[in-house]
Formats: structure tokens, C-alpha cells, sequence
């Protein structure tokens, strides 16, 4: 996808079902900035409505899909992404783009999520990484930090956190970022590369819970989890940065990897043209 960007400005109105207005999250939740850095990311690549489709599972990042002006599909939990396996080998033409959260990723569709990668089907995956399943009753995540309280971990967490990028990286996916939703313009930039890359992409995106998780873990509310973020997680990448106070870490953000392979769909049809005896293009 190498057509320029659009250079008119970004309406969000213009993407958004206003019938399912008002929207059902929470203050203060990380999502909407997820959903709004998407939305601008897809009106900069100047994608067509009808042949955009956005799949996504169950959660609040499921709802998302809900508001967006495009052809959508809400799933079963966890498997977003093999609804999306059968509709882009179904429909190549079509631009398909999978909302998911943390346990519906990484857990319930876990294996889901490596077999994508491995695959390289031109999808792109946005993992919304809030460390709780927060709809569902606040029971602990892969992604949630140890020591942390959730409804099934009333002591504490004792489970080490899994880092998606570093398993889909290593799974062979083709596009691997990671971003923080306090910082919506390099998030933006980085989804409009994911989406632009012919292969599977993935984008996990740091979010906010603090109504389930924030309130649990007494993290304040949604200003305070904003600056905690910018103060303990804002990473050594951000080079022009005002905030104080400032503690750089090694948390690696922006394009982690790139994986050059054959697209997993047009290798199929290949295959397919060849077993009818039909000469490739």
C-alpha cells in the first residue's frame, strides 16, 4: 500500500455509527484513544468503508467494533482472528482489521494469535493491553503485573506477564509495534504502517482500565494512570519529552520487528491456481 497519504482533515464523526451513541465505556478508559488513533490511521491511508472490515471478539475492546462506520463483525471470545483467517481468504479485496483485548488474545485465543503470525495472512491485529479482563468480572490477564489485585487474584498476582510482541515476533509475524495510548500520534503513525504492511501485522496497545483495574489496584483515576504511564513506562524512544517526572525505561516501543515473507493468501491461491492447472500471473 503505497498510495499518498490524505492530506484533509480527520473527522471522527465521519467514522463513527452515531446511532450507538453515547458509547458504553468507561471514564477515562484508554479505548476510545485506541479507537480514535485507528480511525484517524485508516482516514490518512484513504481507505474505502466498503471495503474496510474490523473483527472483533469479546470485551471492551469488542465493543469497539460496534461504533466504527464499516463493515464489522462481533465474535466469539478469542476468536476474532480466525473469523478474520476465513474472511480474508475469502474476500482478498477487503482492508481486515482485528480489535482485541488481552485475554482474548493472548489467552483464550492464544494459539489463535501464533498460528496468525505464522501464517503471515494480510491482517492486522490490534491488542488493546489493559491487564485485566475488565467486562467480564476483572479476573486476572496474561498481560497483568505481578503483585497486582484482581477479582481471582485477591492476594496478589504470582504469575509472570507474558510480552506479546516477543511471541508474535518470534512466531514469524511480519509487523510488530507497540504503543501507549498517552501518546496518540505516534500511535496513529503506527497503526497506518501496520495496515500498509502486506502481511500480518501486529500492534499491542498499552490502555487504561480504571474503573476494574485502577479502583482494585487504588491507581487513582484515569489522570493519574496517564501519568503514571508517562512517568514510569515512557521509554528511552520518546526523545521530546516535557514531562516531569521523567524516568526513561527499556520498555521497547514503536516498530519492534519486521519480517519480510511471502503473504500467506496469495501463496494459497498460487497453490490453488496450480492444482486446476491454471498458469500463474
Amino acid at each position: 500500500m503505497n498510495a499518498p497519504l490524505k492530506t484533509d482533515p480527520f473527522d471522527i464523526n465521519a467514522w463513527i455509527r452515531q446511532e450507538q451513541m453515547p458509547h458504553f465505556l468507561c471514564p477515562g478508559c484508554g479505548h476510545g484513544i485506541a479507537l480514535r488513533a485507528l480511525l484517524w490511521a485508516i482516514h490518512d491511508l484513504g481507505l474505502d468503508k466498503d471495503r474496510l472490515a474490523v473483527v472483533s471478539g469479546i470485551g471492551c475492546s469488542g465493543r469497539l467494533s460496534a461504533y466504527i462506520d464499516a463493515n464489522t463483525f462481533h465474535t466469539t471470545h478469542g476468536r476474532p482472528l480466525t473469523f478474520a483467517t476465513g474472511l480474508k481468504l475469502a474476500r482478498p479485496d477487503l482492508h481486515v482489521i482485528v480489535i482485541t483485548g488481552d485475554g482474548d488474545c493472548l489467552a483464550i485465543g492464544g494459539n489463535h494469535l501464533i498460528h496468525a503470525a505464522r501464517r503471515n495472512l494480510d491482517i492486522t491485529c490490534l491488542m488493546l493491553n489493559n491487564e485485566i479482563y475488565g467486562m467480564t468480572g476483572g479476573q486476572v490477564s496474561p498481560t497483568t503485573s505481578e503483585g497486582r489485585y484482581t477479582s481471582t487474584t485477591p492476594a496478589g498476582n504470582t504469575e509472570p506477564t507474558f510480552d506479546a510482541c516477543a511471541l508474535v515476533a518470534a512466531a514469524g509475524a511480519g509487523f510488530v509495534g507497540r504503543d501507549v495510548t498517552a501518546q496518540v500520534l505516534s500511535l496513529r503513525d503506527l497503526i497506518r504502517q501496520a495496515i500498509a504492511h502486506p502481511g500480518f501485522s501486529f500492534v499491542e496497545v498499552l490502555s487504561d482500565c480504571t474503573e476494574i483495574y485502577g479502583r482494585k489496584n487504588d491507581l487513582g483515576a484515569s489522570p493519574e494512570m496517564m501519568l503514571a504511564k508517562k512517568s514510569a513506562m515512557r521509554p528511552f524512544a520518546y526523545r521530546n519529552t516535557v514531562d516531569v517526572p521523567f524516568r526513561p525505561n527499556h520498555l521497547k516501543t514503536g516498530v519492534i520487528a519486521r519480517n519480510e515473507r511471502p503473504e500467506y493468501g496469495a501463496a494459497y491461491r498460487a497453490m490453488a491456481a496450480r492444482q486446476r492447472g491454471e498458469e500463474e500471473a
